[in-house]
């Protein structure tokens, strides 16, 4: 960097000068900074037979005309500067002029230059023979790249004024190729068609489209042409990160601790940032900044967190940033990975089936943590910071709380080792210690059915290696009466196949009856949550009417009805006001409308129903409520004729179904 800065002083040390120079670098590469802290003051130090340069700097961001140009300078240079802002800058030491004070609409009043009415012409009214003009953001103007060039010419031909331009010429390229795209088309299409060009097949049309593109709109060899006549030399911008890192951890110069700790990690910053494959300063300025809220909540709340994690937690976070941040992932990819132990299981399942579905995850873990040791290696609530910019303190401290349980994989449960990390990890002397401590967990029942699932087929797996002294049979004995026990407490499970992909064994034919246990008892599981999901929603009938519309829309396409008492429904549906019995009907219509495969269980429910409300409605006298629990009663008519002359036609047919008030 100071060959860099010494190349660009010796261009301002230049006697004569017709040329200008140019810095081409990246997005976000620190070409802004470079300009702050390294170049601008020592420019501004020199003195030359006896007369100082100062420096004007302006961003081309957004600029939309040259006029807008010349007022910057003009804005810059100006020594009819209005006196109260002249104190202002004072007063906050401030060199330059605030951005607020440049978007005047009449700049020219607002520093009390007038031309009897007339449209000021900016550019009569600065000097610029002593200054050294830099312009920033060339590609990310609104004027054409070529009129801007000649704009600057005028200043650098004619004035021989010292002349610098930041830019990144790659995305300049771009905006030149890609600028009215869709009108270059159509004209070079019908310039074709008139040529004849269009019918010949000597090549492809896209090539053929293109070239003409080229050769009548190549506004890239204007540019080359200007280019070659206004700049005399390009400097490609490339960064030691070192020092730049140091200016940024300078912002946290009023948290000591963290700015040490950022100080102590400054290889880690950089080796984290090299390998994220870009060169954007921006994002890892971002990154860090999360970074601090992380270390903060962290150390306020968990104030003995091991450094390893928080080391770990600094990678992950600048990693998850530029993943992120970069573009080179969509924000979905890590919203369906829960915890560390899902991230890890997933890892396991990629590297021993070599399962591309999780090769991302494979490649995000091999890249960022290659040759760095950390058994905790995703978290979840960072991952939520920098995807929706929300610090959620409940996956934070749960993330928390499993680290602390689970960091020191000495005192992890043997079942948790099996679980989440590569067996082979373990030593030989450890193993058959695991091996029995796990059985004993299993025979408990306490684990979680899926759990014991997925321990067989590990199990089963180490028995046809020879690994254990189980054979297939013992192993079936003992784990299906511990899926028995664990059947009572466990969860119903609906992704059987993908929880066992994440052990990555090969499931043999030794599991089939593992399996199909497993699905009867799951089955059980899942009528006793629909169950008490049922329930959980019906009894809000009729005093929390609101929580009760809220909670059945949740479960549109769920067949929770199969699994509820139709005399309960009956009782709360009469209890109901009219309005809220229209509104009930008008949902499972509703419902039945757009879900029919899926709701066709429920139609013994129905039936029931519709059959108790008949008798209840039957010699009744005339009333409000009663005409509505009759409409009601025609509408589930209206719901089981969905189903006549279908394949589930046979659900209608079984009179056992049938029930009535008195039955009930």
């Amino acid at each position: 960097m100071e060959d860099l800065v010494e190349s660009i002083l010796d261009y301002v040390r230049a006697d004569y000068t017709d040329y200008a120079i140019m810095i081409n670098g990246e997005w976000g590469s620190g070409k802004t900074y470079f300009w702050n802290n390294k170049v601008k003051n020592k420019i501004e130090s020199l003195s030359l037979n006896g007369r100082k340069y100062t420096t004007i700097y302006m961003s081309l961001y957004g600029i939309s005309n040259l006029e807008d140009i010349s007022k910057k300078i003009f804005i810059e240079t100006t020594q009819l500067m209005d006196k109260n802002l002249k104190k202002y800058m004072e007063s906050h030491e401030q060199s330059a002029i605030p951005e607020y004070a440049k978007t005047g609409l009449d700049m020219a009043n607002f520093f009390g230059v007038t031309q009897n009415n007339d449209k000021i012409d900016y550019a009569r009214f600065f000097a610029t023979d002593d200054k050294v003009l830099c312009f920033d953001d060339l590609e990310r103007a609104n004027v054409d790249v070529i009129d801007i060039l000649g704009y600057i010419n005028n200043f650098v031909e004619h004035d021989h004024i010292k002349t610098i331009i930041i830019c990144n010429e790659k995305e300049l390229s771009t905006k030149i190729k890609s600028s009215n795209l869709e009108m270059k088309t159509f004209i070079a299409t019908y310039l074709l068609d008139k040529e004849g060009g269009l019918l010949k097949s000597d090549k492809p049309m896209v090539e053929k489209i293109r070239e003409k593109i080229e050769y009548v709109f190549d506004k890239a060899n204007d540019y080359d042409r200007i280019k070659e006549k206004l700049i005399g030399e390009t400097f490609d911008y490339a960064p030691k990160f070192n020092y730049i890192i140091d200016g940024l951890l300078m912002r946290y110069y009023r948290n000591p601790d963290l700015m040490n700790f950022l100080r102590e990690h400054t290889s880690l910053i950089t080796s984290t940032f090299v390998k994220s494959g870009t060169r954007n300063l921006r994002i890892l300025k971002h990154a860090l900044n999360d970074f601090s809220k992380v270390y903060e909540v962290v150390n306020k709340y968990y104030p003995n967190t091991k450094l390893r994690v928080l080391q770990t937690m600094l990678i992950f976070t600048i990693a998850v940033s530029f993943e992120i941040k970069a573009g080179k992932i969509t924000k979905d990819k890590f919203i369906t990975i829960d915890s560390n132990e899902e991230y890890k299981a997933i890892l396991v399942s990629s590297r021993v089936l070599m399962d591309n579905r999780q090769f991302y995850i494979k490649e995000f873990d091999n890249n960022y943590y290659f040759n760095f040791k950390s058994e905790y290696r995703f978290f979840k609530f960072i991952e939520i910071y920098v995807r929706t910019r929300i610090f959620d303190m409940k996956a934070f401290k749960k993330d928390m709380e499993c680290i602390i349980n689970t960091i020191d994989t000495e005192k992890l449960p043997g079942y948790k080792r099996l679980l989440t990390e590569e067996y082979w990890k373990i030593s030989d002397d450890k193993f058959p210690e695991i091996i029995n401590e796990v059985i004993e967990d299993v025979k408990s029942g306490k684990l979680k059915l899926i759990e014991i699932v997925k321990l067989f087929a590990y199990f089963s797996y180490f028995s046809r290696r020879e690994l254990i002294n189980y054979s297939i049979s013992e192993l079936k004995t003992i784990f299906l009466e511990a899926m028995d026990k664990a059947s009572e407490d466990s969860e119903y499970c609906d992704n059987l196949e993908e929880e066992l992909s994440r052990t990555g064994m090969d499931v043999g034919s030794e599991m089939d009856e593992v399996i199909k246990h497993f699905h009867e008892l799951n089955n059980k599981l899942e009528d006793k949550m629909y169950r008490e999901k049922a329930d959980n929603i019906f009894k809000c009938i009729p005093m929390k009417m609101e929580l009760f519309y809220d909670k059945f829309a949740e479960c549109m396409d769920k067949p929770i009805l199969n699994h509820y008492d139709a005399y309960q429904m009956f009782q709360r549906i009469t209890c109901a006001s009219n309005e809220d019995i229209v509104l009930i009907k008008e949902m499972l219509v509703d419902r039945f409308k757009k879900h029919k495969d899926e709701l066709a269980s429920e139609v013994p429910f129905i039936k029931k129903v519709k059959k108790v409300l008949d008798d209840y409605c039957e010699g009744k006298d005339i009333g409000i409520k009663i005409v509505m629990l009759k409409e009601f009663s025609n509408d589930l008519n209206e719901i089981l004729d969905m189903y006549k002359n279908t394949v589930y036609d046979y659900l209608l047919e079984d009179d056992d179904l049938i029930v009535s008030i008195d039955d009930l």
